[in-house]
């Protein structure tokens, strides 16, 4: 065999091991944004022209997260706030719009405390979607309905399901990251799992659907009440009223 053929037959197997290499390499870092960004990865890859540029946007963003002092909220903070929400849900009956417009307010206070830039709302979107990627379809229709409450165009039923969306990512903004919950954990040792993300997202399912009823139970429960008062005023009212003929 001549050295000629021996330096291009090098030269093709130096080729195939690094365009392998390459092509793992690449495999890997999608994979790792898919899980990394959820949703919004499928999201950035429609409004690009190629997996590449959406690819390199996403780990832009992840660069300029990791330039944030993002912190967790203290366990009392987390009271508070959900003190907060509880406030603004039992407002929902009797003030709709006035309700899901605090539960934007609230949201946005909570990104503020945990140390997320407040700027428009196309930037908060960005820098969330680098740990709360899966919630951004839940904050983007939440926003639109509080925009449309706020041109008093929406329904009751819209209004409704903009606090239910507003209570996912508000819920998720208020958890323990992952890599904290070894140390605050109080039933549990330094070794925390954390749940598969699977199973998390069940629950934030499930507390969605338990967030849908319990607007309905207190809706129904304010609404009958104002039901009876009605029904009891006119008979109050019967009873004080002086007869005929009396002086």
């Amino acid at each position: 065999m001549s050295t000629v053929l021996m330096v291009v037959i090098a030269v093709v197997v130096v080729a195939l091991i690094a365009g392998a290499g390459f092509f793992a390499w690449s495999q890997a870092r999608t994979q790792r944004l898919r899980r990394q960004f959820g949703p919004e990865y499928d999201r950035a890859i429609e409004s690009h022209q190629n997996r590449r540029e959406a690819e390199r946007e996403l780990q832009e963003r992840e660069q300029r997260h990791q330039e944030l002092d993002i912190r967790p909220l203290e366990p009392r903070a987390r009271e508070l706030y959900h003190e907060q929400w509880t406030h603004v849900q039992e407002q929902f009956v009797d003030a709709p719009e006035v309700a899901v417009e605090q539960a934007d307010r609230l949201v946005i206070t909570v990104m503020s405390e945990r140390g997320y830039p407040m700027q428009d709302f196309d930037v908060r979107v960005a820098y969330l979607s680098v740990e709360h990627g899966r919630m951004l379809d839940h904050y983007r229709r939440g926003h639109e309905i509080s925009a449309k409450a706020g041109q008093k165009e929406a329904s009751t039923e819209e209004l409704r399901q903009g606090m239910v969306h507003y209570r996912a990512l508000f819920e998720d903004l208020l958890s323990v990251p992952e890599q904290d919950r070894a140390t605050t954990s109080p039933n549990h040792g330094s070794e925390t799992r954390s749940q598969p993300s699977d199973q998390a997202e069940q629950s934030r399912t499930e507390a969605e659907q338990a967030q849908e009823e319990q607007i309905r139970r207190e809706q129904a429960h304010r609404e009958q009440a104002r039901a009876d008062q009605a029904e009891a005023v006119p008979a109050d009212t019967e009873e004080r009223r002086p007869r005929s003929g009396s002086k």
